[in-house]
Order: structure tokens, then sequence, then C-alpha cells
């Protein structure tokens, strides 16, 4: 009797079964980790779509899983909604954006950040009005690199009291003699968030007194 024979031929049979469980737990590894990316992905940079199934697709290619890009489908939605649900939870709160545009509220102060990406002697930020006059102008003096807080009070250069509304704030330097511009996020009130239609990319959230804009754009949640 051949035993080594028989050995090698049991062993070619269980070879199959051995690699379908492979398969199968390759599967549900997969699974858990799709699942885990989506409850933990960052909702103000979702995971487009076409990245998603991108990912789907290459998995199932790999290990011939038919199924599992059809069940996947049926995710997209239960993702747009989970991206909404931690979108809404900014409802009511102060997100900052890259815009010059700001509101200045009936009580309160208008708020931002400029980015200073070096160190300055002084840097002046100006706000303007509907018509486009200056009306103020906030001297900083020397601050280092890095994100520098402001807030206006709404008064003017002469000590008058600025209707509350739309105002655009702009913000410069001098750099080597000559005054170069600064990038400047403005604070906005988060007054609801809309869901994502089909092809768009998460959520879009509407901030008061800037219209409509892509949750990607808050830069800062304060």
């Amino acid at each position: 009797m051949n035993v080594s024979g028989a050995e090698a031929s049991d062993s070619q049979r269980q070879q199959p079964t051995q690699r379908e469980m492979g398969n199968e737990m390759g599967q549900e590894d997969f699974l858990k980790l799709m699942i885990t990316q989506l409850q933990n992905q960052d909702p103000m940079n979702p995971m487009e779509s076409g990245e998603f199934m991108s990912q789907i697709a290459s998995f199932t290619t790999a290990s011939g899983m038919d199924e599992l890009q059809k069940s996947f489908s049926e995710f997209q939605s239960d993702m747009r909604s989970n991206q909404a649900l931690q979108a809404a939870s900014l409802v009511g709160r102060d997100v900052l954006v890259e815009t010059d545009q700001g509101r200045l509220p009936a009580e309160g102060e208008l708020t931002g950040i400029v980015k200073l990406p070096a160190a300055v002697g002084n840097a002046n930020i100006s706000i303007h009005n509907a018509a486009g006059e200056r009306v103020r102008t906030l001297s900083t003096g020397e601050q280092p690199a890095g994100d520098l807080p402001f807030a206006w009070d709404g008064l003017s250069d002469d000590g008058r009291e600025m209707p509350p509304g739309d105002y655009r704030v702009s913000a410069t330097t001098q750099v080597d003699g000559e005054e170069k511009g600064l990038p400047i996020m403005n604070a906005a009130s988060v007054l609801s968030v809309t869901l994502a239609g089909e092809g768009e990319r998460g959520p879009r959230v509407n901030l008061d007194g800037l219209g409509e804009m892509a949750l990607s754009d808050i830069r800062r949640v304060q």
C-alpha cells in the first residue's frame, strides 16, 4: 500500500476546501474593514462613491466574489445617510471656511483667522462694506507664523457702529517693500445640511451669509 501517495491524494482533496476557507475569511475581513472605514471616515472629507466602488471592484476581481459588489451598492445609500447624520451635528455651530466674505451679526463680532506663512512685522486686516468702502482696518503688530485669530466689533475707524450684514475681509502685509495678500478664513454659522444627490460627494451645508457650500469646504469647527 502506497501510504505516501494516499496522503498526497488526501492533501490534494483538502486543498480546495482550505482555499475556500481562506476566501471566506478574506470576504469577512474585507467586509469588516470596509464597514469600519465607513463608520470612521472624516465627514468633512468623505470617500467618493467612485473611489469606494473601485476598492470593492478590485477586491471582487481578485477573489471572484460577484455578489459582493451588488451587496455593497446598497451600502452607498447607508454611507450617504451616515455622512448626513455626522454633518447634522454641525447645525448651530460656527465653522471656518476659506472665503473673504464674513457676516457681522446683530449681536456679536465678525470673526476669522488670517493664515501667516511666515512671521510678519505687521499685518493689516481690512473690512469693506457692500459698496466696497473700507470701514475698518485692524493692525496686528508683530506676529509669528501660524494662524492669527481676529475679531471685528462692528465699529468703523471713526467709531461709528456699522449695520449688521455681509462684509468683505482682506489681509495684507509688507514683504521686501511690497504689499502681499494673506489667506483668510471667516467664521460662519451652519444653518442646515442638505443630503448628497446622485454623483455628489457628501452632504452640503447652508452657512449663514455664505449660502450653500460643500462639507469639504469647511476647514475647522469652532
